[in-house]
């Protein structure tokens, strides 16, 4: 099932009972318009994937009394993990957000996220110090940049509140373009032990700035990391459990390690294309790629690129492009979404392989109509 059928019929089921026997008052935002981090858990989605079947539970309290008190204060914050957002900031999100209200946008809707606020040991998801973060975007904004916050080492979140100070912007991503998901690799450098990720989602669809608090537990592995990119996973709907362990939606490879690698570039044409490869990421066994997609001086409205494997590579996932091999032989065909290019415009697609002994660069081509 879709993560937007999951999470409407949650809202709107769920939410008739909890209005009936609690009276709670409801959100009129519908459940599927948004979008949050599901990997690592923003703190009010990892509190509806673990209890959203199971909200009414006393075990809560004692299992999980970070969530429990969320519950408490207002269900809503968790049936709508996907709302947390402020309009109009500007990007001047410093002045927007005062310290200890981080965690709710600066108690954005009157106070509606305000319990995310609330200090304690969050559930913390343990995740190795190069990681893959994913945001879900159910209604496909797209975003203007990610910026990405990490805790600095000696930080106690579980006993001190969230404030600027504590943080430190450990990257701002490029432009993603509309998909189910984006997706980063991030750095936590040596940081070990407990930790708050603070992510802020510029929307691109209008000025919408979402605030996003994800527990972490760093387990001080890891490899080195580079730039960071868009990604569009095959699997855009996160799973949801009742178990009090976190869990998300994962992308195919979540923690390899990053290397700086060489692209090759293929040579362009006029009203053709061009095509760029960039290993952006490379550990034992298995790698990263980004394909960048230029139109030449002339606009497209498909393309198609292909290379072929010098060294045994295969793809074994792929993103913003349908890709096919038949032996070394690769072929990329355009997404539904991002074929047709102005003249000099770029869109790029992505993929994870597997490599043994040498990974080197191929030389691609790239045609067009």
């Amino acid at each position: 099932m879709q993560l937007s059928s999951i999470a409407r019929r949650l809202a709107v089921g769920a939410l008739v009972v909890l209005t009936a026997a609690l009276g709670v008052a409801v959100l009129s935002q519908p459940a599927s318009a948004h979008g949050s981090l599901t990997d690592p858990p923003s703190r009010n989605y990892g509190c509806w994937e673990r209890w959203g079947s199971d909200f009414q539970n006393p075990n809560m309290a004692t299992i999980d009394p970070m969530c429990w008190q969320a519950w408490q204060a207002n269900p809503n914050t968790m049936w709508n993990w996907n709302g947390l957002y402020r309009e109009g900031v500007a990007g001047n999100h410093q002045a927007a957000i005062p310290d200890g209200q981080l965690c709710s946008g600066g108690r954005t809707q009157n106070g509606f996220y305000a319990s995310l606020d609330t200090v304690g040991a969050w559930t913390a998801a343990t995740k190795p110090n190069k990681f893959t973060l994913t945001l879900t975007d159910q209604a496909q904004h797209g975003a203007d940049y990610l910026l990405i916050y990490i805790t600095k080492q000696g930080f106690d979140p579980a006993t001190q509140p969230l404030t600027w100070d504590s943080l430190e912007l450990i990257q701002r991503t490029a432009r993603y373009a509309p998909a189910p998901q984006y997706q980063a690799q991030v750095d936590a450098g040596t940081r070990t032990g407990r930790h708050v990720i603070y992510t802020i989602w510029q929307a691109s669809h209008l000025d919408q700035s979402y605030y996003l608090c994800s527990d972490v537990i760093f387990t001080g592995q890891g490899g080195s990391t580079g730039s960071p990119s868009p990604s569009r996973s095959t699997s855009p709907s996160p799973s949801r459990s009742a178990s009090v362990s976190p869990s998300a939606s994962r992308s195919v490879s979540t923690s390899p390690s990053r290397s700086t690698s060489p692209s090759a570039p293929t040579s362009q044409q006029p009203g053709g294309c061009s095509a760029t490869y960039t290993k952006s990421s490379e550990w034992a066994g298995g790698f990263g790629a980004n394909v960048t997609v230029t139109a030449g001086s002339a606009g497209i409205s498909s393309w198609t690129v292909k290379w072929t494997f010098a060294n045994g590579q295969t793809v074994t996932s792929f993103w913003n492009a349908t890709i096919t091999s038949s032996g070394s032989a690769v072929t990329a065909v355009n997404a539904s979404y991002n074929g047709k290019l102005s003249a000099g415009q770029s869109t790029s697609f992505g993929f994870n392989g597997s490599w043994t002994g040498t990974n080197s660069v191929p030389t691609l081509s790239c045609t067009a109509q």
